[in-house]
């Protein structure tokens, strides 16, 4: 997965939650955009449109952006460094058996997953099928376990990428159609009507998607929060055999040889490049 793209009303609050809070360094700021990430990978667009409105909740949209670090101690320094700069944005924590995983709300409302994954040789597969589950992760021994004095002080040090993004949808069948069936992704889990799981290569997902606030929701109007999600491919040819299944499908899409951009059955706009 590559940057995602917020629509914000409030570009310097909103750049020090992602800066100063999670972490992230500010790599380039141009007008009405910053650019954050690590490493000089971009991983989080802020776009000031102070114009737009916020969505209602049962709206489809983004449902969090969850950022991927290399080792629990970066995982937990970005924590820490949240809960003491803006500790009310704290919202929850769950080992999902695959990784681990601390929740929280941006100051306008987008939610943000900072989580670790477990070795890949601890993740248990039924045929295509990974077990995921949500059980209790007590936040503070995560932290007494995982947190250095010098990560204390330092905050992450390795580099913290999207490792998926979760979206609110109006349903299922209409998801995996288009996620599964026209983009190409892998199902790797699915919670009857109310969620679905999907990857490329083997991870546990990339992309999730749940009905749990946006059962039934129609297509997005302009607000603020979401405004892309890119995904990144691996040669041309990937982009190529993708850009024959978007015109098989007759889907509208913005072609500029490089990338492709398309909206989804909810308008939530993704954007597809060659890595």
């Amino acid at each position: 997965m590559g940057a995602v793209t917020l629509r914000v009303a409030d570009l310097d609050t909103m750049l020090g939650y992602y800066r100063d809070g999670i972490g992230l360094e500010l790599l380039a700021q141009s007008g009405s955009d910053a650019v954050l990430g690590r490493g000089a990978v971009p991983s989080m667009i802020l776009r000031q449109e102070s114009a737009l409105k916020h969505a209602s909740p049962s709206q489809a949209g983004l449902y969090h952006t969850a950022f991927l670090f290399p080792e629990a101690g970066d995982l937990a320094a970005s924590v820490y460094s949240v809960a003491t700069k803006y500790g009310s944005s704290f919202t929850g924590s769950s080992d999902h058996l695959v990784s681990k995983a601390l929740y929280f709300d941006d100051p306008e409302g987008n939610g943000v997953e900072l989580y670790w994954d477990r070795p890949r040789s601890e993740w248990t597969w039924q045929g295509d099928r990974v077990a995921m589950g949500t059980v209790y992760l007590d936040p503070n021994r995560f932290l007494s376990e995982n947190l250095t004095d010098s990560l204390a002080e330092t905050g992450p040090v390795g580099a913290a990428g999207v490792g998926h993004v979760h979206l609110k949808v109006g349903d299922i069948p209409t998801a995996r159609a288009f996620y599964v069936d026209t983009l190409g992704f892998e199902m790797t889990a699915e919670y009857g009507p109310q969620a679905l799981f999907v990857s490329a290569g083997g991870y546990h997902h990339h992309v999730g998607m749940n009905t749990w606030q946006s059962a039934g929701a129609g297509q997005r109007t302009p607000a603020l929060g979401l405004g892309e999600v890119t995904i990144r491919l691996g040669s041309p040819d990937d982009l190529g055999a993708l850009r024959e299944r978007l015109a098989a499908k007759r889907l509208a899409v913005r072609d500029s040889g490089a990338e492709l951009a398309f909206d989804d059955p909810w308008s939530n706009l993704v954007k597809v490049v060659v890595d």
